[in-house]
């Protein structure tokens, strides 16, 4: 019997381990000046189904960009713009997302963060460009001649993400040890 609801607690508890992970955009500092995004940013790991919560005073909102305008802090084109704290993003595409402050000079003092966001399936529209296949010409050009060498594309993988086994599950594998010691104790207690 005792095993028989050790293995139903594990049963409940289990799928928690890999809920995704909602992220406090600057962790206590939230959504302000003076904070590196870049630095908070590089301590994350943002998966497919993870959220973004940017907490902020009235002084402060959140304009999401295309890499052109994140560079140059440009707010004039938003994809979207959010004024009201919490503002809660879902991530749902493997894909890098870039959000600025819109403030004037704020995000030129560093209110800029990109988020990279892994997992999940992507589907190419269509095939990337072959760098060896020559371009097609216009009408009325003569024909090229194709370079004597070509390159084979590469077929190294890239290595895996740096970081402990923490940092690369997300910081999920701390819930699963507390879920085996609180297992292992029940079934101390009731063996």
């Amino acid at each position: 019997m005792a095993k028989a609801i050790a293995f139903l607690l594990l049963l409940l508890l289990a799928p928690a381990a890999y809920a995704q992970t909602t992220h406090t955009v600057g962790d206590s500092r939230g959504w302000n000046t003076g904070v590196d995004y870049n630095d908070w940013a590089s301590d994350q790991t943002f998966t497919t189904g993870d959220t973004l919560v940017f907490n902020y005073d009235s002084s402060h909102a959140v304009t999401e960009v295309n890499q052109a305008d994140y560079q140059n802090c440009n707010t004039g084109n938003p994809i979207n713009s959010y004024s009201s704290s919490p503002t809660n993003i879902s991530l749902t595409n493997s894909t890098t997302r870039y959000f600025i402050c819109p403030t004037p000079n704020h995000c030129s003092q560093g209110m800029k963060l990109t988020v990279t966001v892994s997992g999940g399936s992507t589907s190419p529209t269509g095939s990337p460009p072959n760098p060896g296949s020559p371009k097609p010409s216009p009408p009325g050009t003569p024909p090229r001649t194709p370079p004597s060498t070509t390159t084979p594309p590469s077929t190294t993988t890239p290595p895996p993400p740096a970081g402990d086994a923490t940092s690369i599950l997300g910081k999920r594998s701390s819930l699963m040890v507390g879920i085996s010691v609180v297992l292992g104790a029940l079934l101390g207690l009731m063996g």
